[in-house]
Parts: C-alpha cells; sequence; structure tokens
C-alpha cells in the first residue's frame, strides 16, 4: 500500500503504464464525467463513480488480484480501513470475473486513512481494503476515481 499525495506519483514505479494512469489522474477534474475511461483497452481503466459513505457494516472488505488499485478522491472526503489479507477470513471467494475477493471484517482496520482530493492510495494484492466508509459517522456523497492497472504491467 502506498498513500501519497499526487504530486509525489512520479517517486514511485515507472514506466509508461504508470505515467498513463497518473497524467490521467493529475488531468482530472470534479467536474468529470461519472463513467469508465478506458485509458490502455481492459490493461488500464478508469472508473469515475458517486456515492455516499457509510458505516463498516455496509462496506466492503476486498483484495484484488489481476489489477492493481489506484483510488483518488475528488469531493469530499471518506475514511479507508486497510489490513493484510493473510490476517482476514474469507467471506466470498475470489471472482475472476470481478476481479475480487472479499473478506469479513471482524476486527478495525490496523490502517486508517481519511482521502481527500490530492491525495492517493494505491492498493496491492496483499492489501485488503474498505473503502467509502463514513468519517466521525457522518455520511457524505463522495466523487472519486479508481484506476485500475494490470499487474503484468508492471513486472
Amino acid at each position: 500500500m502506498i498513500i501519497d499525495n499526487l504530486a509525489n506519483w512520479n517517486l514511485y514505479q515507472s514506466g509508461p503504464a504508470w505515467k498513463l494512469a497518473f497524467d490521467f489522474l493529475n488531468g482530472l477534474t470534479p467536474e468529470a464525467e461519472e463513467k469508465r475511461y478506458p485509458l490502455q483497452g481492459d490493461d488500464i481503466f478508469a472508473i469515475v463513480m458517486s456515492y455516499e459513505t457509510k458505516s463498516p457494516e455496509l462496506a466492503l472488505l476486498e483484495t484484488h488480484r489481476k489489477y492493481l488499485d489506484i483510488q483518488a478522491v475528488l469531493v469530499g472526503a471518506e475514511r479507508f480501513e486497510c489490513f493484510s489479507k493473510d490476517e482476514l477470513m474469507v467471506d466470498v471467494p475470489y471472482d475472476e470475473t470481478k476481479d475480487a475477493e472479499f473478506y469479513k471484517r471482524t476486527f478495525p482496520g490496523p490502517v486508517s486513512i481519511n482521502a481527500q482530493p490530492g491525495t492517493f492510495i494505491m492498493l496491492f494484492p496483499q492489501d485488503a481494503h474498505m473503502p467509502g466508509l463514513m468519517i466521525d459517522d457522518k455520511a457524505e456523497r463522495i466523487k472519486k476515481v479508481v484506476v485500475k492497472i494490470n499487474l503484468e504491467l508492471l513486472r
């Protein structure tokens, strides 16, 4: 997991996939249309979405095997809880078509992050994450982007 300011993106990794993803992220504005953006076919794409933040009891705790996630809030703020997937019990087994495996949350995440505009959170396959959480028990409508990069492009 990497948590940093978008301005520091070039301190990590390198290569064309990396540059494409962060050029896209740095070019987004809060007015970005909510949709899927194919940046490089199915190997690199972004999804801009809006939703209400919620309590951990209603949120999903997940990992991915095929794609690296780069998540960034465009409007508002949300809390993330992050876990090592090895500490968790699987709730819904891995579904290759969704590239997702879901877990039971039996304890609060050992890492908790309040994500706001200008910050990115990069999540690798070992990083179980629960985004979309309320901050200070107050629901808020947020707008965010998730960029997915096929891990094969970073090897």
